[in-house]
């Protein structure tokens, strides 16, 4: 309640003409809800008379704002390579290659490197692959090629303690690192919780010795998809549960004096994604653990979907400030993954004049505050209240709303510039704010809205301001709808998917708007309008074809997953609202498609198991034979409808 007294103090300061009105800590945060005459009122010692709006000023802010964090990790260095802090927040990708496989391995890293990988991660499932990593490395450094390597480790801890010894950074999952499974086991008494945690510490001391004597770095890698049965029977299968498996590994680290940590949290579902590392990143900070955290979206998929996921989930917290380097995960081969994460990065670093690079948030991506984005809306026509979230296009002065079958018809609003006159017409009005109105008169803005319930609102601005309208939305109780658009006209098909992921997407994962807006020069309205549902689909806001979860493989992958995933794609597309995982084996497939209607799952050489939901349906299938038995196993649960006949 201190602000509401501050405002209260403000009033009482204008009716009187008080000079000291503009000592008060919070006058220049009102000054920035009114417009340049307004503010003149407050300003002048000699007015009696207060803005017409600055009721609504006080509805506005009378509630506590939640800042976002920023989140400030301490350095690490990964085989000399600096990360964390102010450093350049770094890109890097995993090969898919069979580990003892030399040359693949090591021509397939040379063509990450010079995609742009600042790191090279290449799966140990045991002792053989793990030692072949020294060999590996000597190959690369023969041919002039200095990047730190990443051992990726799963139930292995063996595996491990050879791999710290010969490269730079060993990931291990908590997961499947130590914990052991107990068929039937469904609880654990705080006594035999202890002792769990008692036996973990045994078996990360050895690596913890190893990783210490030879200067390796260690990320403790936590996936939604394999949380220990412990962890699941305590918090289920939430971003808690992430967050606690995480810290488990790390208070140990840090009890023993073990520093060079990254920790990451990854899921499928971007939401789950965002909000577990945004807790991991408050619990790190309150307990002085700020290590550099490493982003990624993992089974994200391929082509635009696998695009709209990573950028979307990634870059919502990058504009937070959180995260030091980052990973896209697509179905496709290693090296297509860095021209997207360079993308993204791009938007959060600065080249300074010396050609050095420096962290900042671009401007308009920046999250400045959290919001509660979910808000009851009146429909305005086909917007808000029940409506589906829109895809509306934009051309020129006029609005075209989009169909999932690719129909596009006009919406039937007559699109107003805030600040003009409203027409006296029997038409819904579609009011456009842009960003600089929306930083000089939002309370004018929420006045007018207020004043008719019909109005929808399409919001062209930069996250700031577009969270800060989502909030005064809020906090006045207005049932507007709310249409988000980028004030970024994007150059290309890429630029736009980065554009739209980075913002609007930020909002839509955290519940906010009725629809987005799209509008970019030279592009289709077929390839915005698949865009924009894409963007949707990703961010679970709505659902309109089939989703895919898929790994992007490695060398615990045994079968050709590229052209599987095309070939069950082009079969079951038309399956709207059906979720098919596409995994490369067991470590995570299992569980990362655990919210998944069906899962194709690699179980050996050529061999793959066929999932509905999370029980094993059919074993051992041949490879040759896999999809057609897919296709069968989902007619014969009743999921299947035939395509449409264009």
């Amino acid at each position: 309640m201190q602000e509401r007294r501050c405002f209260t103090q403000i009033y009482a300061d204008c009716v009187s003409g008080g000079s000291r009105t503009q000592s008060s800590p919070l006058f220049s945060v009102v000054c920035d809800y009114l417009d340049t005459n307004q503010k003149s009122k407050i300003q002048n010692p000699e007015s009696k008379t207060l803005p017409v709006h600055f009721s609504a000023i006080l509805v506005i802010l009378q509630l506590p704002t939640i800042t976002a964090m920023i989140y400030h990790s301490r350095v690490v260095s990964i085989g000399g390579l600096p990360l964390g802090g102010d450093y350049p927040i770094r890109i890097q990708s995993m090969t898919n290659t069979n580990t003892l496989g030399t040359r693949a391995t090591v021509d397939q890293a040379i063509r990450m490197i010079e995609a742009g990988s600042e790191l090279v991660r290449i799966t140990a499932p045991g002792p053989k692959e793990a030692a072949n990593l020294g060999v590996i490395k000597a190959e690369l450094i023969k041919r002039g090629y200095r990047v730190p390597l990443i051992a990726d480790i799963h139930f292995n801890p063996g595996a491990a303690e050879i791999a710290a010894r010969l490269v730079e950074k060993v990931r291990i999952n908590p997961g499947n690192y130590s914990d052991r499974p107990s068929p039937g086991k469904n609880s654990w008494s705080v006594q035999e919780y202890q002792l769990e945690l008692e036996r973990i510490a045994e078996k990360l001391t050895p690596l913890l010795g190893i990783c210490r004597e030879y200067g390796t770095a260690i990320r403790i890698g936590v996936n939604h998809g394999s949380l220990s049965q412990r962890m699941m029977s305590r918090y289920g299968d939430t971003a808690e549960g992430m967050v606690q498996s995480a810290l488990e590994f790390t208070r140990i680290c840090h009890q023993q004096g073990f520093h060079n940590l990254v920790l990451s949290l990854k899921s499928s579902n971007v939401s789950v994604m965002v909000e577990a590392c945004r807790q991991l990143a408050e619990q790190l900070t309150q307990e002085g653990l700020n290590y550099p955290l490493h982003l990624g979206v993992t089974e994200a998929g391929d082509g635009e979907d696998g695009r709209l996921k990573s950028a979307s989930g990634i870059g919502a917290l990058l504009a937070r400030g959180i995260g030091d380097t980052i990973r896209v995960s697509l179905t496709e081969a290693p090296e297509a993954e860095l021209p997207v994460a360079r993308a993204i990065v791009s938007r959060f670093h600065q080249n300074l004049p010396d050609g050095t690079i420096t962290r900042q948030i671009r401007p308009d991506l920046a999250v400045s505050k959290e919001i509660n984005g979910k808000r009851e809306t009146a429909a305005s026509g086909p917007l808000g209240g029940k409506n589906p979230v829109a895809v509306l296009l934009k051309q020129g002065n006029q609005l075209l709303l989009a169909g999932e079958k690719g129909e596009i018809t006009p919406l039937p609003h007559r699109l107003v510039h805030a600040g003009q006159a409203i027409p006296e017409i029997h038409q819904p009005l579609m009011i456009l704010a842009e960003e600089e109105y929306l930083k000089a008169h939002l309370p004018v803005l929420m006045e007018t809205l207020a004043g008719d319930s019909t109005i929808a609102l399409l919001a062209a601005a930069g996250t700031t301001q577009l969270r800060r309208l989502a909030d005064a939305l809020q906090r006045r109780n207005l049932k507007t709808p709310l249409i988000l658009k980028s004030p970024v006209n994007a150059g290309s098909a890429g630029d736009l998917i980065t554009e739209i992921s980075l913002n609007p997407g930020n909002l839509l994962i955290d519940g906010a708007g009725d629809g987005l807006c799209l509008e970019a020069m030279g592009d289709s309205n077929e390839a915005l309008t698949s865009a924009g549902f894409g963007l949707l689909q990703a961010t679970r806001r709505r659902v309109s074809r089939t989703e895919y979860i898929a790994c992007p493989s490695c060398g615990r992958t045994l079968f050709h997953i590229q052209e599987t995933l095309q070939q069950i794609k082009a079969r079951t597309a038309h399956l709207k609202g059906l979720k098919i995982g596409v995994m490369g084996c067991i470590v995570n497939g299992p569980g990362e498609m655990a919210d998944a209607d069906f899962g194709y799952v690699g179980s050996g050489k050529g061999k793959v198991t066929l999932y509905k939901g999370k029980t094993p349906v059919k074993r051992g299938i041949p490879e040759n034979e896999a999809v057609e038995a897919l296709i069968a196993l989902i007619k014969e649960s009743g999921d299947w409808k035939e395509a449409e006949k264009v």
